[in-house]
């Protein structure tokens, strides 16, 4: 698949030596939904704002659309939309002057469909003529999110897009996502929620301390890196785990009523045939079994664990 954003080795050290990216190297892909995870103070925006050319890297390269954010900032830029974090709308323009302003500034020519197909992808239609001001955070999110496609980008970067919104608006938005990645926009999103990124993401980076720690499919990662819990349900709570079943590091619930069996989903045998006839040996009866899937947060959190170790 062909790339459109090459980072190669990049760091950036901020005054009073704060290194907030040590040498991050990263290929996007054209079209794919690349979601970045990561603590508070991990790199995630800095990266973002690197990329964007609002702070340029200490060293390093790094090409949109083969444009060096550097040497050819215009050209790579015209390339890029961005959603910031922060929301920082002239609060008394209407919702369509502030959308068609910033197609302007790109040096784009009317298009007063462009901006109607805009407005009503993102629900905005029906607003056009209300005021900044007069907007929902919901709504002034969405504008955001006009104004960035507004000069019709290759790459879509969304730093916390759903930051503060609620459940079912934050949906809502993953469906617009979605959509866009449909009609080709490479699309970078930085977020907080996990359930965002396992919803909506074709791959998954983590990144920590400055460091991207991986970048995988996040299928395959999930695949590769989860772990399978076996709940059994008791016929009659024990007060603890048989010591015949030691071997196994079963956790047993508080009501004395399950225990709980992680196994490696990698692994050639997972031991549970074994496990169900040593309960048996034991004098225990089970009333019912059933299996979890680690989620994308177990992953993330473990991986983050590790590098912070």
């Amino acid at each position: 698949m062909e790339t459109i954003v090459d980072i190669s080795d990049v760091r950036k050290t901020y005054a009073g030596g704060f290194e907030a990216l040590k040498g991050v190297t990263l290929s996007i892909r054209k079209g794919e939904i690349l979601a970045l995870l990561g603590p508070n103070g991990a790199g995630k925006t800095t990266l973002i704002s690197t990329i964007c050319g609002i702070t340029n890297p200490g060293s390093g390269t790094i090409a949109v659309g083969g444009h060096d954010v550097v040497r050819d900032y215009r050209a790579a830029r015209r390339l890029i939309g961005l959603v910031p974090q922060e929301i920082n709308l002239e609060p008394f323009s209407k919702v369509r002057d502030t959308v068609a302003f910033s197609r302007g500034l790109f040096g784009k020519p009317k298009d007063d469909a462009l901006i109607e197909r805009i407005l009503r992808q993102l629900s905005l239609w029906d607003k056009r003529d209300a005021r900044v001001l007069e907007l929902s955070g919901g709504m002034k999110r969405r504008v955001l999110i006009a104004k960035a496609l507004a000069h019709e980008p290759e790459v879509l970067f969304l730093d916390e897009p759903t930051a503060g919104v609620d459940v079912e608006l934050r949906k809502e938005m993953w469906e617009i996502v979605a959509e866009m990645k449909a009609q080709g926009t490479t699309i970078i999103l930085t977020t907080h929620y996990i359930e965002e990124a396992e919803a909506i993401a074709d791959r998954v980076g983590v990144i920590n301390g400055g460091q991207l720690l991986l970048v995988e499919e996040k299928t395959a990662l999930m695949q590769r890196l989860g772990q399978k819990c076996l709940q059994i349900d008791l016929q009659e709570p024990v007060e603890a785990v048989p010591e015949a079943l030691a071997a196994y590091g079963l956790e047993l619930a508080d009501d004395g009523q399950a225990l709980r069996y992680t196994y490696d989903t990698r692994g050639e045998s997972t031991g549970i045939t074994r496990l169900l006839g040593d309960l048996s040996a034991a004098g225990l009866s089970l009333r019912d079994i059933h299996t979890e899937q680690s989620s994308l947060e177990d992953i993330f959190v473990g991986l983050v664990k590790e590098g912070a170790a």
